[in-house]
């Protein structure tokens, strides 16, 4: 179809779904001054149609409002996805703290300088509260603060930032005297950079390589701008590009410094060149786009042929990576000197962060509370870091990288002590950051690295099914909940039940038990509600103890 064509077709769906939520409003929740405006549009092959809406009431948007409205190939109503399980209209809609005084508490909060209150609907957890929403620029990074418009409470303190190492795991670190050293190659032989073909017109696409830290020699797709001229953009890739932060903590990509080279040449594979972190950054982005857009036509983080964007050597002795939602791109530091002694630029690193950019782009999981060090809580933001993992993974077995070779493994190459810092297929061994295997009351507030295992567990069951094997270089024991025997699906049909549950059945709010109802509405629609697949989801759910009869009161 062509462009024109499609968003022809997009309009009416989108058109249809909002009527439809205000005509179905006791299951959508929508009333009288809502307003919906459409996020996302999927157009499944089978026929179905989905809406992922954000929602503002009187004007003012709604934290917690998010919904997703399905449709038939005929766009008649089918069903309904919210984060909100009721009403979202605020009894008293007349604010009693002034803006200013709301930016003084949030400023006080997040430890940094607030910008411009704006007044919000607050419906997460229940709740359907005026409050002002504040983005500061804090002590320990950007955050949005929420404040009530009516007590003066800071109902939540969140970072903008998704990093890699929690608070709690580099604590756990300095706590055993532990450095992170990740091993990265020696010097290599010169290298003369590949040939590129004459180009009567500038800028025009080049082929170069990278000497990484991580994985070697690499093949990296460049623009070619004079005829000694190349730039570490990749055009066949939106745009892709990796700059150089040298040493700010900025989080505009604009005062980033090209990478630019005269031979298409991109490192030495040491840290002596700044530009072989970013031969890194720049391959793990490339791998990772082309693993979302070959598995699932994905186009882009945002799905909106936009590029991805990385800067290296970030802020001074920073010792994480991270995902940052302003900027819209990879940080990634180059160590602290201490615990952290390498750029975090791995590949697993690199396909994690940027899932969650695809989760900011699609259910927006967000975490129920953070304490005062910066560590989040809760299911949904459990659920986000697991997703992460997920196809961080996926990313590492789309590769194929003999010198990263691909396994269940998250943080394997980072020089821990216990030779990974999460896995898949038995969570709990993770002893960093206490990742549990199995759902319990108690994971509702639940560090969400620690909490992550659930998912994570219930998705190498579903993939490779539970007991010892070795796949590839390695081994794995999976235990189940119930000691049940489960035999799985494959990895290509469980990743695509999940990014198919993450991109249409998920919102902000998402918790395990509704990420199960989730995963099998994804599997009906792709394998049928009869189908081995189908019941291989309820089964890998079961083996985690997330079952229907111990689904608890809504929480919302």
């Amino acid at each position: 179809m062509a462009e024109g064509g499609l968003k022809d077709a997009q309009s009416k769906v989108v058109a249809a779904a909002r009527a439809a939520a205000f005509a179905h409003a006791k299951a959508t929740g929508v009333g009288t001054g809502d307003e919906l405006r459409a996020q996302d549009v999927m157009i499944d092959p089978e026929g179905a149609r989905h809406v992922r809406f954000v929602r503002t009431h009187l004007g003012m948007p709604v934290l917690g409002g998010d919904l997703v409205v399905h449709l038939s190939r005929q766009l008649a109503y089918t069903g309904v996805t919210r984060a909100a399980d009721h009403t979202v209209e605020p009894a008293i809609t007349e604010a009693k703290l002034t803006a200013r005084q709301a930016e003084e508490k949030a400023s006080a909060a997040a430890d940094g300088e607030a910008g411009t209150a704006a007044l919000v609907v607050d419906a997460r957890d229940g709740a359907r509260a005026l409050a002002y929403q504040v983005a500061v620029d804090g002590a320990n990074g950007p955050a949005t603060v929420v404040v009530d418009a009516l007590t003066g409470r800071v109902r939540s303190n969140t970072p903008d930032n998704d990093e890699f190492l929690s608070p709690k795991v580099l604590e756990a670190l300095r706590r055993r005297g532990q450095t992170l050293a990740p091993a990265t190659g020696t010097r290599p032989n010169a290298f003369t950079g590949a040939a590129v073909v004459a180009a009567p017109h500038y800028p025009a696409t080049a082929h170069g390589t990278g000497r990484s830290l991580f994985v070697g020699k690499v093949a990296l797709t460049t623009t070619q701008t004079a005829r000694k001229s190349f730039l570490l953009k990749d055009p066949t890739r939106y745009g892709t590009e990796t700059r150089d932060a040298r040493g700010k903590e900025t989080e505009s990509f604009g005062q980033g410094t090209k990478f630019t080279s005269t031979n298409d040449s991109w490192g030495d594979g040491t840290t002596a060149s700044r530009g072989s972190a970013a031969a890194d950054a720049q391959y793990g982005i490339t791998e990772t786009l082309d693993f979302y857009r070959k598995s699932f036509g994905r186009k882009g983080i945002a799905n909106n042929s936009k590029p991805a964007r990385a800067m290296v050597h970030w802020g001074d002795k920073v010792g994480n990576a991270f995902w940052d939602s302003t900027c819209g791109c990879m940080l990634y530091g180059d160590g602290d000197g201490d615990e952290i002694k390498k750029p975090l630029v791995v590949l697993d690193v690199t396909g994690h962060e940027l899932t969650h950019g695809v989760v900011d782009a699609t259910a927006k999981l967000e975490p129920t509370r953070v304490d005062a060090d910066g560590n989040q809580y809760g299911e949904a933001g459990s659920l986000n870091e697991s997703l992460a993992d997920i196809f961080g993974s996926g990313v590492e077995f789309f590769a194929n990288n003999p010198k990263n070779p691909p396994n269940y493994l998250l943080g394997e190459k980072l020089g821990l002590a216990q030779k990974f810092l999460r896995r898949l297929d038995h969570p709990s061994l993770d002893r960093l950051e206490g990742t549990v295997d199995y759902w319990s009351p108690q994971v509702a507030d639940a560090e969400v690295h620690a909490g992550s295992g659930v998912s994570s567990h219930a998705f190498y069951l579903l993939a490779e099914g539970s007991g010892r094997k070795t796949i590839g270089a390695t081994t794995y024991d999976s235990p189940t909940y119930d000691g049940s025997t489960v035999k799985g699906i494959g990895r290509t049909k469980a990743t695509a039940v999940f990014y198919r549950a993450l991109t249409r059945y998920m919102v902000s709010s998402t918790d395990f038990h509704d990420a199960r109802v989730a995963t099998l509405q994804a599997a009906k629609d792709l394998y049928g509600a009869s189908s081995v697949e189908y019941r291989t989801v309820d089964q890998a759910w079961a083996a985690v103890d997330v079952t229907a009869a111990n689904t608890p009161a809504a929480r919302r």
